[in-house]
Protein backbone atom coordinates (compact mmCIF):
# COMPACT_ATOMS: atom_id res chain seq x y z
CA UNK A 1 0.00 0.00 0.00
CA UNK A 2 3.05 2.63 0.07
CA UNK A 3 1.82 3.65 -3.75
CA UNK A 4 -1.56 4.60 -1.79
CA UNK A 5 0.28 6.46 1.19
CA UNK A 6 2.42 8.13 -1.51
CA UNK A 7 -1.03 9.54 -2.85
CA UNK A 8 -2.86 10.61 0.29
CA UNK A 9 0.32 11.95 2.31
CA UNK A 10 -0.84 15.64 1.42
CA UNK A 11 -4.34 14.60 0.82
CA UNK A 12 -7.05 16.98 2.20
CA UNK A 13 -10.90 16.62 2.33
CA UNK A 14 -13.10 18.74 0.16
CA UNK A 15 -16.27 19.63 1.20
CA UNK A 16 -19.17 18.10 0.26
CA UNK A 17 -20.28 14.56 1.24
CA UNK A 18 -17.02 13.65 2.91
CA UNK A 19 -17.77 16.36 5.63
CA UNK A 20 -21.22 15.67 5.98
CA UNK A 21 -20.52 11.81 6.38
CA UNK A 22 -18.11 12.51 9.35
CA UNK A 23 -20.49 14.82 11.26
CA UNK A 24 -23.54 12.55 11.17
CA UNK A 25 -22.31 9.08 11.26
CA UNK A 26 -22.31 8.60 14.92
CA UNK A 27 -21.78 4.50 14.28
CA UNK A 28 -18.50 5.39 14.05
CA UNK A 29 -17.58 6.77 17.69
CA UNK A 30 -16.41 9.97 16.21
CA UNK A 31 -12.94 8.10 14.69
CA UNK A 32 -11.51 11.01 12.14
CA UNK A 33 -10.67 9.26 9.25
CA UNK A 34 -6.96 9.10 8.18
CA UNK A 35 -5.69 11.01 5.38
CA UNK A 36 -5.87 7.90 3.34
CA UNK A 37 -9.25 6.89 4.32
CA UNK A 38 -10.57 10.14 3.18
CA UNK A 39 -8.80 9.91 -0.38
CA UNK A 40 -10.56 6.66 -1.23
CA UNK A 41 -13.89 8.44 0.30
CA UNK A 42 -13.21 11.11 -2.08
CA UNK A 43 -12.94 8.60 -5.10
CA UNK A 44 -16.41 7.43 -4.09
CA UNK A 45 -17.63 11.04 -4.35
CA UNK A 46 -15.88 11.49 -7.32
CA UNK A 47 -17.28 8.91 -9.05
CA UNK A 48 -20.69 9.71 -7.93
CA UNK A 49 -19.57 13.08 -9.54
CA UNK A 50 -18.81 11.75 -12.96
CA UNK A 51 -19.66 8.27 -13.23
CA UNK A 52 -16.26 7.29 -13.78
CA UNK A 53 -12.92 6.95 -12.48
CA UNK A 54 -9.39 5.61 -13.96
CA UNK A 55 -8.74 2.11 -14.10
CA UNK A 56 -5.55 2.48 -11.55
CA UNK A 57 -7.89 4.65 -9.21
CA UNK A 58 -10.49 1.39 -9.28
CA UNK A 59 -7.82 -1.34 -8.85
CA UNK A 60 -6.60 0.79 -5.55
CA UNK A 61 -9.95 1.35 -4.64
CA UNK A 62 -10.55 -2.29 -4.94
CA UNK A 63 -7.08 -2.98 -3.33
CA UNK A 64 -7.93 -0.90 -0.53
CA UNK A 65 -11.24 -2.41 0.47
CA UNK A 66 -9.58 -5.87 0.50
CA UNK A 67 -7.75 -5.16 3.89
CA UNK A 68 -10.22 -4.45 6.60
CA UNK A 69 -7.23 -3.85 8.61
CA UNK A 70 -6.40 -0.29 6.84
CA UNK A 71 -9.93 0.46 6.46
CA UNK A 72 -10.89 1.36 10.00
CA UNK A 73 -14.29 0.04 11.03
CA UNK A 74 -15.54 -0.42 7.49
CA UNK A 75 -15.64 3.64 7.11
CA UNK A 76 -14.78 3.81 3.19
CA UNK A 77 -16.44 0.97 2.43
CA UNK A 78 -19.69 2.64 4.48
CA UNK A 79 -19.82 5.12 2.62
CA UNK A 80 -19.20 3.99 -0.76
CA UNK A 81 -22.32 2.06 0.04
CA UNK A 82 -24.28 5.11 1.54
CA UNK A 83 -23.15 7.33 -1.69
CA UNK A 84 -24.46 3.85 -3.93
CA UNK A 85 -28.00 4.35 -1.88
CA UNK A 86 -27.98 7.60 -2.47
CA UNK A 87 -27.43 7.21 -6.27
CA UNK A 88 -30.20 5.30 -6.86
CA UNK A 89 -32.72 6.98 -4.71
CA UNK A 90 -32.28 9.48 -7.10
CA UNK A 91 -32.87 7.79 -9.68
CA UNK A 92 -35.30 5.21 -8.65
CA UNK A 93 -36.70 5.96 -5.42
CA UNK A 94 -37.04 3.08 -3.17
CA UNK A 95 -38.70 0.92 -5.76
CA UNK A 96 -37.57 -2.80 -6.23
CA UNK A 97 -38.94 -4.13 -9.27
CA UNK A 98 -39.75 -8.08 -8.79
CA UNK A 99 -39.09 -10.16 -12.39
CA UNK A 100 -40.74 -13.64 -12.66
CA UNK A 101 -38.40 -16.12 -13.27
CA UNK A 102 -39.24 -19.40 -15.11
CA UNK A 103 -36.29 -22.32 -15.47
CA UNK A 104 -37.08 -23.55 -18.84
CA UNK A 105 -34.85 -26.45 -19.06
CA UNK A 106 -31.22 -27.58 -17.80
CA UNK A 107 -29.74 -29.16 -21.29
CA UNK A 108 -26.81 -26.69 -22.03
CA UNK A 109 -24.17 -28.00 -24.41
CA UNK A 110 -21.88 -25.94 -23.07
CA UNK A 111 -18.84 -27.04 -20.79
CA UNK A 112 -18.42 -23.79 -18.09
CA UNK A 113 -16.32 -25.18 -15.43
CA UNK A 114 -17.95 -23.72 -13.00
CA UNK A 115 -21.42 -24.72 -13.99
CA UNK A 116 -23.49 -27.55 -12.88
CA UNK A 117 -25.68 -27.80 -15.91
CA UNK A 118 -22.60 -28.24 -17.71
CA UNK A 119 -22.68 -30.95 -20.57
CA UNK A 120 -19.43 -32.94 -18.59
CA UNK A 121 -22.35 -33.79 -15.76
CA UNK A 122 -23.67 -36.62 -15.79
CA UNK A 123 -25.02 -36.47 -12.22
CA UNK A 124 -27.61 -33.85 -14.04
CA UNK A 125 -30.90 -34.69 -13.82
CA UNK A 126 -32.20 -33.24 -17.11
CA UNK A 127 -35.47 -31.40 -17.70
CA UNK A 128 -37.18 -29.29 -20.34
CA UNK A 129 -40.15 -27.69 -19.69
CA UNK A 130 -43.17 -27.69 -22.33
CA UNK A 131 -45.06 -24.80 -23.99
CA UNK A 132 -48.16 -25.84 -21.52
CA UNK A 133 -45.72 -25.86 -18.47
CA UNK A 134 -44.34 -22.08 -19.82
CA UNK A 135 -47.80 -21.18 -20.04
CA UNK A 136 -48.73 -22.10 -16.42
CA UNK A 137 -45.88 -20.62 -14.72
CA UNK A 138 -46.48 -17.50 -16.20
CA UNK A 139 -50.12 -17.75 -15.80
CA UNK A 140 -49.07 -18.32 -11.79
CA UNK A 141 -47.05 -15.41 -12.17
CA UNK A 142 -49.00 -12.97 -13.64
CA UNK A 143 -51.99 -13.82 -10.98
CA UNK A 144 -49.51 -12.80 -8.54
CA UNK A 145 -49.12 -9.21 -9.96
CA UNK A 146 -45.67 -10.43 -12.31
CA UNK A 147 -45.21 -8.22 -15.17
CA UNK A 148 -41.62 -8.92 -16.51
CA UNK A 149 -41.03 -13.21 -17.09
CA UNK A 150 -37.76 -14.22 -17.43
CA UNK A 151 -37.08 -17.33 -19.48
CA UNK A 152 -33.69 -18.62 -18.62
CA UNK A 153 -32.03 -22.04 -19.76
CA UNK A 154 -28.89 -23.44 -20.89
CA UNK A 155 -27.85 -23.58 -24.13
CA UNK A 156 -30.30 -25.85 -25.51
CA UNK A 157 -29.77 -27.44 -28.89
CA UNK A 158 -33.81 -28.81 -28.59
CA UNK A 159 -34.10 -24.97 -28.35
CA UNK A 160 -34.70 -24.54 -32.01
CA UNK A 161 -35.62 -20.56 -33.78
CA UNK A 162 -38.86 -22.49 -34.46
CA UNK A 163 -39.83 -23.90 -31.13
CA UNK A 164 -38.40 -20.57 -29.22
CA UNK A 165 -40.11 -18.26 -31.60
CA UNK A 166 -43.44 -19.95 -31.04
CA UNK A 167 -43.36 -19.54 -27.39
CA UNK A 168 -42.69 -16.24 -27.37
CA UNK A 169 -45.38 -15.43 -29.13
CA UNK A 170 -47.94 -17.32 -27.47
CA UNK A 171 -46.26 -15.87 -24.16
CA UNK A 172 -46.80 -12.45 -26.00
CA UNK A 173 -50.53 -13.14 -27.15
CA UNK A 174 -51.75 -14.47 -23.38
CA UNK A 175 -49.75 -11.61 -21.86
CA UNK A 176 -49.26 -8.15 -23.97
CA UNK A 177 -48.82 -5.86 -21.04
CA UNK A 178 -46.24 -7.87 -19.89
CA UNK A 179 -41.96 -7.54 -20.70
CA UNK A 180 -40.43 -10.84 -22.10
CA UNK A 181 -36.90 -11.16 -21.33
CA UNK A 182 -34.53 -14.24 -22.52
CA UNK A 183 -31.47 -15.95 -20.83
CA UNK A 184 -30.80 -18.29 -23.45
CA UNK A 185 -26.96 -18.12 -23.87
CA UNK A 186 -24.93 -17.59 -27.37
CA UNK A 187 -26.56 -17.39 -30.88
CA UNK A 188 -26.39 -16.02 -34.19
CA UNK A 189 -27.54 -12.75 -34.59
CA UNK A 190 -30.27 -14.23 -36.93
CA UNK A 191 -31.85 -16.18 -34.17
CA UNK A 192 -31.76 -12.94 -32.28
CA UNK A 193 -33.21 -11.13 -34.97
CA UNK A 194 -36.20 -14.23 -34.80
CA UNK A 195 -36.67 -13.79 -31.18
CA UNK A 196 -36.83 -10.01 -30.81
CA UNK A 197 -39.15 -9.99 -34.10
CA UNK A 198 -41.06 -12.60 -32.07
CA UNK A 199 -41.77 -10.39 -29.25
CA UNK A 200 -38.94 -10.44 -27.00
CA UNK A 201 -37.69 -7.63 -24.81
CA UNK A 202 -34.88 -8.03 -23.50
CA UNK A 203 -32.03 -10.54 -23.04
CA UNK A 204 -29.30 -11.79 -20.46
CA UNK A 205 -26.00 -12.83 -21.18
CA UNK A 206 -23.43 -12.20 -18.48
CA UNK A 207 -20.02 -11.75 -20.41
CA UNK A 208 -18.88 -13.71 -17.02
CA UNK A 209 -14.82 -11.98 -17.35
CA UNK A 210 -13.45 -9.74 -19.54
CA UNK A 211 -10.45 -11.00 -20.26
CA UNK A 212 -9.34 -13.07 -22.74
CA UNK A 213 -6.99 -15.52 -21.33
CA UNK A 214 -9.65 -15.78 -18.09
CA UNK A 215 -12.44 -16.20 -20.03
CA UNK A 216 -11.20 -18.87 -21.53
CA UNK A 217 -10.10 -20.46 -18.37
CA UNK A 218 -13.35 -20.76 -17.71
CA UNK A 219 -15.34 -21.69 -20.68
CA UNK A 220 -13.54 -24.77 -22.64
CA UNK A 221 -14.00 -24.48 -26.47
CA UNK A 222 -15.30 -20.97 -25.75
CA UNK A 223 -13.94 -17.16 -27.08
CA UNK A 224 -14.16 -13.99 -25.74
CA UNK A 225 -14.48 -12.27 -28.65
CA UNK A 226 -17.82 -14.22 -29.84
CA UNK A 227 -19.09 -13.13 -26.60
CA UNK A 228 -18.85 -9.41 -26.93
CA UNK A 229 -19.97 -9.85 -30.41
CA UNK A 230 -23.19 -11.56 -29.10
CA UNK A 231 -23.75 -8.31 -26.61
CA UNK A 232 -22.98 -6.33 -29.55
CA UNK A 233 -25.24 -7.85 -32.06
CA UNK A 234 -28.31 -8.25 -29.05
CA UNK A 235 -27.89 -4.08 -28.83
CA UNK A 236 -27.90 -3.41 -32.58
CA UNK A 237 -31.00 -5.08 -32.29
CA UNK A 238 -33.08 -3.18 -30.13
CA UNK A 239 -32.92 -5.44 -27.48
CA UNK A 240 -32.63 -4.04 -23.87
CA UNK A 241 -29.40 -5.67 -22.69
CA UNK A 242 -27.75 -7.20 -19.62
CA UNK A 243 -24.44 -8.31 -19.18
CA UNK A 244 -21.90 -8.91 -15.96
CA UNK A 245 -19.92 -11.09 -14.55
CA UNK A 246 -19.07 -13.51 -11.35
CA UNK A 247 -17.19 -12.38 -8.54
CA UNK A 248 -14.37 -14.19 -6.31
CA UNK A 249 -13.51 -17.03 -9.62
CA UNK A 250 -10.69 -18.95 -8.38
CA UNK A 251 -7.26 -17.03 -9.68
CA UNK A 252 -9.10 -13.47 -9.87
CA UNK A 253 -7.52 -10.15 -9.43
CA UNK A 254 -8.57 -6.84 -9.38
CA UNK A 255 -7.18 -6.11 -12.39
CA UNK A 256 -9.68 -8.91 -14.06
CA UNK A 257 -12.11 -6.92 -12.09
CA UNK A 258 -11.40 -3.32 -13.32
CA UNK A 259 -11.61 -4.91 -16.93
CA UNK A 260 -14.90 -6.58 -15.77
CA UNK A 261 -16.08 -2.98 -15.23
CA UNK A 262 -14.60 -0.85 -17.94
CA UNK A 263 -16.08 -3.62 -20.26
CA UNK A 264 -19.54 -2.62 -19.24
CA UNK A 265 -18.87 1.03 -18.88
CA UNK A 266 -18.13 0.95 -22.26
CA UNK A 267 -20.89 -1.29 -23.43
CA UNK A 268 -23.75 0.46 -21.08
CA UNK A 269 -26.46 -2.28 -20.88
CA UNK A 270 -29.33 -1.58 -19.22
CA UNK A 271 -29.05 -4.10 -16.85
CA UNK A 272 -26.35 -6.14 -14.94
CA UNK A 273 -26.25 -8.97 -12.85
CA UNK A 274 -23.25 -10.39 -10.89
CA UNK A 275 -22.77 -12.65 -7.89
CA UNK A 276 -20.18 -14.68 -6.31
CA UNK A 277 -18.59 -17.81 -7.23
CA UNK A 278 -20.32 -20.79 -5.56
CA UNK A 279 -18.64 -24.15 -5.97
CA UNK A 280 -20.72 -26.70 -7.32
CA UNK A 281 -19.57 -30.49 -6.03
CA UNK A 282 -19.60 -32.01 -9.53
CA UNK A 283 -17.21 -29.47 -11.30
CA UNK A 284 -13.96 -29.13 -11.65
CA UNK A 285 -13.76 -26.17 -8.86
CA UNK A 286 -15.48 -28.22 -6.31
CA UNK A 287 -13.25 -28.11 -4.01
CA UNK A 288 -12.42 -23.72 -4.36
CA UNK A 289 -13.82 -21.57 -1.89
CA UNK A 290 -16.96 -19.15 -3.07
CA UNK A 291 -16.61 -15.63 -4.02
CA UNK A 292 -17.62 -12.63 -1.35
CA UNK A 293 -20.56 -11.48 -0.51
CA UNK A 294 -19.01 -7.74 0.94
CA UNK A 295 -16.76 -7.40 -2.26
CA UNK A 296 -19.82 -8.87 -4.35
CA UNK A 297 -21.47 -5.60 -2.55
CA UNK A 298 -18.73 -3.29 -3.20
CA UNK A 299 -19.27 -4.03 -6.95
CA UNK A 300 -22.74 -3.40 -6.93
CA UNK A 301 -21.63 -0.24 -5.07
CA UNK A 302 -19.20 0.29 -7.79
CA UNK A 303 -21.47 -0.35 -10.87
CA UNK A 304 -24.17 2.26 -9.34
CA UNK A 305 -22.23 4.91 -9.48
CA UNK A 306 -20.63 4.04 -12.88
CA UNK A 307 -23.72 3.66 -14.29
CA UNK A 308 -26.71 5.00 -12.79
CA UNK A 309 -29.56 4.57 -14.40
CA UNK A 310 -28.81 0.44 -14.89
CA UNK A 311 -31.13 -1.93 -13.40
CA UNK A 312 -29.28 -3.80 -11.11
CA UNK A 313 -30.36 -7.62 -9.76
CA UNK A 314 -29.23 -8.67 -5.84
CA UNK A 315 -28.91 -12.13 -7.05
CA UNK A 316 -30.25 -15.37 -5.13
CA UNK A 317 -26.58 -16.16 -5.05
CA UNK A 318 -25.95 -13.31 -2.90
CA UNK A 319 -29.12 -14.56 -0.51
CA UNK A 320 -27.49 -17.99 -1.39
CA UNK A 321 -24.20 -17.50 0.76
CA UNK A 322 -25.72 -14.87 3.27
CA UNK A 323 -29.59 -15.04 4.86
CA UNK A 324 -29.66 -11.04 4.39
CA UNK A 325 -27.18 -11.03 1.23
CA UNK A 326 -29.78 -9.59 -0.67
CA UNK A 327 -30.95 -6.72 1.42
CA UNK A 328 -27.37 -5.69 1.77
CA UNK A 329 -27.15 -5.96 -2.59
CA UNK A 330 -30.50 -3.48 -2.16
CA UNK A 331 -28.97 -1.16 0.21
CA UNK A 332 -25.90 -0.95 -1.84
CA UNK A 333 -27.62 0.42 -4.84
CA UNK A 334 -29.26 -3.04 -6.46
CA UNK A 335 -33.28 -2.63 -7.25
CA UNK A 336 -34.39 -5.92 -9.18
CA UNK A 337 -35.07 -9.24 -7.34
CA UNK A 338 -36.21 -12.45 -9.41
CA UNK A 339 -38.63 -15.00 -7.65
CA UNK A 340 -39.11 -18.02 -8.94
CA UNK A 341 -41.56 -19.15 -11.16
CA UNK A 342 -40.56 -22.50 -12.34
CA UNK A 343 -42.54 -25.53 -11.08
CA UNK A 344 -41.46 -26.90 -7.91
CA UNK A 345 -40.84 -30.01 -9.34
CA UNK A 346 -37.93 -29.07 -11.31
CA UNK A 347 -36.86 -26.19 -9.09
CA UNK A 348 -33.95 -28.25 -7.62
CA UNK A 349 -32.03 -29.72 -11.32
CA UNK A 350 -32.05 -26.47 -12.12
CA UNK A 351 -28.73 -26.66 -9.92
CA UNK A 352 -25.59 -24.03 -11.22
CA UNK A 353 -23.99 -24.22 -7.85
CA UNK A 354 -24.45 -26.03 -3.94
CA UNK A 355 -26.82 -24.27 -1.60
CA UNK A 356 -29.08 -22.42 -3.96
CA UNK A 357 -31.86 -21.03 -2.18
CA UNK A 358 -35.72 -20.90 -2.45
CA UNK A 359 -36.13 -24.03 -4.32
CA UNK A 360 -38.81 -25.54 -2.44
CA UNK A 361 -40.90 -22.22 -2.09
CA UNK A 362 -44.63 -21.86 -4.03
CA UNK A 363 -44.59 -19.47 -5.77
CA UNK A 364 -47.23 -16.97 -3.69
CA UNK A 365 -44.89 -18.35 -0.59
CA UNK A 366 -41.88 -16.61 -2.57
CA UNK A 367 -43.66 -13.50 -3.73
CA UNK A 368 -44.91 -12.78 0.14
CA UNK A 369 -41.64 -13.41 1.65
CA UNK A 370 -39.17 -11.60 -0.68
CA UNK A 371 -42.07 -9.02 -0.42
CA UNK A 372 -41.69 -8.84 3.25
CA UNK A 373 -37.81 -8.98 2.96
CA UNK A 374 -37.26 -5.77 1.01
CA UNK A 375 -39.94 -4.20 2.88
CA UNK A 376 -38.40 -4.28 6.26
CA UNK A 377 -35.38 -3.29 4.34
CA UNK A 378 -36.80 -0.15 3.58
CA UNK A 379 -38.01 -0.81 0.35
CA UNK A 380 -40.99 -1.07 -1.82
CA UNK A 381 -41.64 -3.62 -3.98
CA UNK A 382 -42.49 -2.69 -7.57
CA UNK A 383 -44.52 -4.64 -10.04
CA UNK A 384 -44.42 -3.18 -12.85
CA UNK A 385 -42.37 -3.78 -16.16
CA UNK A 386 -39.67 -1.91 -14.94
CA UNK A 387 -37.75 -0.98 -18.27
CA UNK A 388 -34.73 1.12 -18.25
CA UNK A 389 -35.44 4.92 -17.83
CA UNK A 390 -34.27 5.74 -21.49
CA UNK A 391 -35.52 2.93 -23.16
CA UNK A 392 -38.35 3.65 -25.80
CA UNK A 393 -41.48 2.69 -25.71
Amino acid sequence: MNHVKELTKNFVAPHGTIQTTLQADAAFGGWEPSAEAQFFMSLADQLALESDLSDSALCQLLDYLDHPDQDHNGRVRHHLIQTAHQKRMEIYGNRVFLRGLIEISNYCKRNCVYCGIRAGNPGAERYRLDLEQVLESCRIGYDLGYRTFVMQGGEDPAHTDAFLTNLIREVRKAYPDCAITLSLGERSRESYQALYDAGADRYLLRHETADDGFYADFHPGMALSVRKTCLEDLKAIGFQVGAGFMVGLPGQTNQHLVKDLRFLKTLDPHMIGIGPFIPHHETPLADQPSGSVEKTVVLLSILRLMIPKVLLPATTALGSLDPIGRELGIRAGANVVMPNLSPLEVREKYDLYDGKICTGDEAAECRKCIQKRIENAGFAVDMARGDHPDWRN
